[in-house]
């Protein structure tokens, strides 16, 4: 009881701070609020932690906080000592796919030969629907080159880690989703470059041969080191199991923030747009993706792994190729925005498929057991 009375507190210190930016931007315009903006975020995200039903979102809102923080106060994210803080994106990147190799063995691998047409209707289908609705929108934005080629390289991006966690909560088929995202990341560095050069190089220069080299450098190399590391050292280690997720979570926070403030200037002139057309993109993703599942006739359960699988991308891979290209200001603000956005529609679609009953499960467990007898 104890605890939720600090949660209630920590909520009413949140709603103050909303009132206190609203009071503010009312007098002196938002360009004085961020302090009062930046602790709401911060008290409410830990104000979720108290309520079972909104816990999930508790990260979200500390990203939220990191990003404000980004954009009121860029200066301190840009560079520090004379050294640039993009330049920790890449390690901060193949740290956090160590981490993703550390929680997969081989028999992630193994759905491949026991769910083939799962699997391939999945990475097909997200090869093919997210790299061309990416496209679609990119052309349609209106937005400078190097911005657009942003939008089309997330769609490019295999899929992460989060849709797994999103699977499992949405009652879908885990083991599918867990192959699917194994088999689309070990994929990527041969058609992701290969869809931007068809799809994205009428907006900008893409050298295929380099972004296949740092997609190696950035996910295989650590995946596989991490996949080793958990079938020969893991069990001696458990507490790095532990460490990993935090990890990650924080390096991933950072990626963001360190974007942010390299784009300031372009978010603020188009940020609610891209916002927009972000949640477009993935919203899209999901409603398509489940639809090639019903059309291959697929059960209720893979179908919403393949909704899951198709609208959920790998955001951090795709902000990582925006350095390597040196265009982290502009290429990378898409999958700047898109990251903490599908973790908030993953999460309220995961929580309403929760709720939701499995009806054809049931049904083709009776029609089974009508068969064997």
């Amino acid at each position: 009881m104890k605890n939720i009375g600090i949660y209630k507190v920590v909520a009413g210190i949140a709603v103050l701070c909303l009132l206190a930016a609203a009071w503010r931007i009312c007098q002196d315009g938002i360009g004085h609020a961020g302090p009062f903006i930046i602790t709401f975020f911060v008290m409410l995200s830990i104000a979720f932690r108290g309520s079972g039903l909104l816990k999930g979102f508790s990260y979200t809102l500390i990203i939220f906080a990191a990003v404000t923080t980004a954009l009121y106060y860029p200066q301190h994210f840009i560079a520090v000592n004379g050294f640039k803080l993009a330049g920790l994106i890449t390690p901060l990147l193949q740290l956090i796919m160590f981490g993703m190799g550390t929680s997969m063995g081989i028999g992630d691998f193994a759905g491949v030969i026991k769910m083939p047409k799962g699997v391939f209707i999945g990475v097909g289908s997200h090869f093919i629907i997210m790299p061309l609705l990416g496209f679609t929108i990119a052309k349609l934005s209106g937005f400078p080159p190097e911005i657009a080629a942003g939008i089309i390289l997330v769609g490019c991006s295999p899929n992460g880690m989060a849709s797994n966690v999103m699977s499992y909560l949405a009652k879908a088929n885990l083991a599918l989703s867990i192959t699917i995202t194994a088999v689309s990341t070990m994929l990527a560095p041969l058609f992701t470059p290969l869809l931007m050069k068809l799809l994205g190089g009428a907006f900008i220069k893409i050298d295929v041969l380099s972004m296949m080299w740092d997609i190696i450098k950035i996910v295989i190399i650590p995946i596989g080191a991490g996949i080793v590391f958990n079938k020969y050292l893991l069990k001696r280690a458990s507490w790095l199991e532990k460490l990993m997720p935090l990890v990650s979570m924080f390096g991933i926070a950072l990626i963001i923030v360190i974007i942010t403030a390299a784009g300031r200037s372009s978010l603020l002139n188009i940020g609610f747009m891209l916002v927009l057309l972000m949640l477009i993109h993935n919203l899209s993703g999901y409603t398509l993706g489940y639809w090639a599942g019903r059309l291959f006739k697929m059960p209720e359960r893979d179908c919403r792994t393949m909704a899951i699988e198709v609208g959920m991308q790998n955001a951090g891979l795709a902000s990582g190729l925006a350095k390597g290209m040196g265009k982290i200001a502009t290429v990378g603000l898409a999958p700047a925005v898109f990251g903490p956005l599908m973790n908030i529609t993953g999460s309220l679609l995961a929580n309403y498929w929760y709720r939701k009953p499995l009806k054809e499960v049931n049904n083709s467990t009776k029609t089974n057991s009508i068969h064997h007898n």
